[in-house]
């Protein structure tokens, strides 16, 4: 695989373009050294001038003999590319844009790296990018905390299960054995309705084919909230050992911002949302995204975190309990927003 030329995927919409914005200026400030990287952001209602200011922003960053690009592709609604009804749970739909991400890119890629825009990078990611899929058409980090009833309804008795925020893909075995159809299958069959929709129906469909990925390229606060012994008991799968994964959790490569505790949320205390608002203040969009209304919420979350830090076992298992709710909260809203939407 060429190191000099690497291609980053997002999904993103209006809303959230700034965060995705402050993501690709974290890619372009650490990987200097990389000739050509190209982004191509599958997006919905995202005008042209949008997308000049970030062409624009990206200039900054190309030199002789280093370029920066970023394509844009309007995906419209994503409903029009599934023939079954589906429920994301309050999650934005857009997100299922991955699983038809061969349809929406050049047919010459024959490799993507796709990153959720709630994502920073902050080292080199060449040896991601030449990582060796060892016959797998993609590679991916596992997300450690996921319950063992939830892994066993996917099939995934005693498998890992992963995080699809970064996925290292082989586009053209994606193509060639016809990946998002198996993908697409298995969410159809499942009615359309799965806990993480498009995440579990990639752990579903590809159970056991999925290769795994150091942590440090999708570093959790999870790494951060629990135990190590309760980590490797709950994995099904080797979590680094104790030593790398504290050399992990000191400098990782790729933080994902998971759960509630996002760094544009006004009152978080991320460990790393200083790191996050240094690269929104670099792009056109300083100071934009930021919600407000998150006080009491991360008052709570703290209080919480303190309360149950000497019980991590039954932190996990009301966490786990409470998303649920969480995510029924979330649709209740979203569909509020809908309603009221002219």
């Amino acid at each position: 695989m060429n190191p000099d030329f690497v291609a980053v995927v997002y999904t993103t919409d209006r809303r959230y373009l700034p965060q995705t914005a402050a993501s690709i200026t974290s890619v372009c400030e650490n990987n200097k050294e990389i000739p050509g990287i190209s982004f191509f952001v599958l997006g919905q209602g995202i005008d042209d001038t949008d997308m000049q200011k970030l062409a624009g922003h990206l200039e900054k960053y190309q030199t002789e003999g280093r370029k920066r690009r970023v394509v844009y592709r309007e995906i419209g609604p994503i409903e029009a590319y599934f023939d079954f009804s589906f429920d994301t749970t309050g999650w934005n739909p857009i997100v299922l844009a991955r699983l038809v991400m061969d349809r929406l890119l050049p047919e010459d890629m024959e490799r993507v790296l796709y990153l959720d825009g709630d994502t920073i990078v902050r080292g080199d990611l060449r040896p991601l990018w030449t990582s060796d899929l060892k016959g797998c058409v993609i590679g991916a980090c596992i997300e450690p905390t996921c319950s063992h009833e939830r892994k066993e309804g996917l099939g995934l008795k005693g498998l890992p299960y992963f995080n699809a925020g970064v996925l290292l893909v082989d586009l053209s075995r994606w193509r060639a054995e016809g990946t998002g159809c198996r993908i697409v299958d298995y969410y159809r069959k499942n009615g359309g309705r799965l806990f993480a929709n498009d995440q579990d129906a990639i752990n579903g469909s590809l159970a056991g084919s999925i290769c795994p990925l150091s942590v440090t390229y999708n570093y959790q606060n999870t790494y951060d909230l629990y135990r190590y012994r309760l980590l490797e008991k709950n994995c099904d799968y080797p979590v680094p050992s104790r030593e790398e994964l504290d050399r992990i959790r000191r400098d990782p490569c790729i933080v994902h911002f998971l759960g509630e505790e996002r760094p544009w949320r006004k009152g978080n205390t991320h460990r790393f949302r200083d790191e996050y608002l240094r690269y929104l203040g670099l792009t056109p969009w300083k100071g934009e995204g930021m919600e407000d209304g998150w006080g009491m919420y991360f008052m709570c979350w703290r209080v919480f975190n303190l309360v149950m830090k000497p019980f991590p076992v039954m932190r996990l298992r009301v966490i786990n309990g409470l998303i649920p709710a969480m995510l029924r909260w979330r649709r209740g809203r979203v569909n509020e927003s809908r309603n009221l939407s002219p």
